[in-house]
């Protein structure tokens, strides 16, 4: 279910996949046009592997580098990468698994087990890749970016909005915090974070450092909670978790807060 002030439908939506080198210079179409071998050329570098949701009809949209769960980049994200391309951005997903083969799992011990093997600077750089991607696309703004993740891919949306200095807005379901704290300071986007009244994966006082160390470097940080929620409460493929209500409130906030970041561009 998209947002009330959704401006495309499902049917009005394009998807495909693409994939491209980690952490060096991406081909522009420009590039890729005048070199006959650019398709069968083996890379040296590793590759970022990813799906793609964009409105079809013509024109240059803000993109959305979404983050998924330790889960994996599964159905439950596509779909969500689709919605978001109906509130009008230019979607991309980056598997973050993709160093681990890619693997997806509904199995919790797994899927700790894969999050806990990353290489978290390896992963910033292949969400940063994914903005330098979106740069060489006709269709995305440039530079017009933001972030939005679930989980695990909330954590590394607040890290990554730490660290990119164009991003124009960081959406973070329930992740993480920022390690170290003072990280914060170089935060410099608008961060929208959505909070699980009853989250047993991150602490309350995780979130209240967070509120404070926002304010003490005077950063834009807005937490909403939802009072009951579990973690996860987003998640309708999570039947214990899944609060509707929690889900859709949160879901018109986020469309809301992203159209107020892209405003004017």
């Amino acid at each position: 279910m998209t947002s009330a002030t959704a401006p495309f439908t499902l049917q009005q939506i394009g998807t495909g996949t693409s994939r491209f080198p980690s952490g060096t210079p991406i081909p522009t179409i420009t590039d890729a046009s005048v070199d006959p071998y650019i398709k069968t050329r083996a890379s040296k570098d590793v590759q970022v592997d990813c799906i793609q949701f964009w409105p079809q009809e013509k024109g240059a949209y803000p993109g959305i580098v979404l983050l998924h769960e330790w889960w994996g980049l599964n159905s439950q994200i596509k779909d969500l990468g689709a919605r978001l391309a109906c509130e009008g951005y230019g979607v991309i997903i980056p598997n973050l698994y993709g160093r681990l083969g890619g693997m997806v799992t509904a199995n919790a011990e797994v899927a700790d087990a894969l999050m806990n093997k990353l290489n978290d600077s390896l992963v910033l750089q292949d969400i940063n890749s994914c903005c330098e991607y979106l740069n060489t696309r006709e269709y995305i703004k440039r530079n017009i970016h933001g972030v939005v993740g679930f989980g695990m891919g909330g954590t590394f949306a607040l890290r990554f909005a730490c660290q990119r200095k164009r991003l124009r807005a960081a959406v973070s379901y329930y992740g993480r915090m920022v390690q170290p704290e003072t990280a914060l300071k170089d935060l410099l986007c608008p961060v929208l974070y959505h909070q699980a009244g009853q989250d047993n994966w991150v602490p309350d006082q995780d979130v209240e450092r967070l509120r404070t160390m926002a304010n003490e470097h005077q950063k834009r940080v807005e937490i909403r909670t939802y009072s009951g929620a579990p973690h996860a409460f987003s998640n309708e493929m999570r039947l214990d978790a899944y609060r509707p209500d929690a889900a859709t409130d949160a879901w018109n906030v986020t469309a809301s807060f992203l159209k107020t970041c892209f405003q004017g561009t």
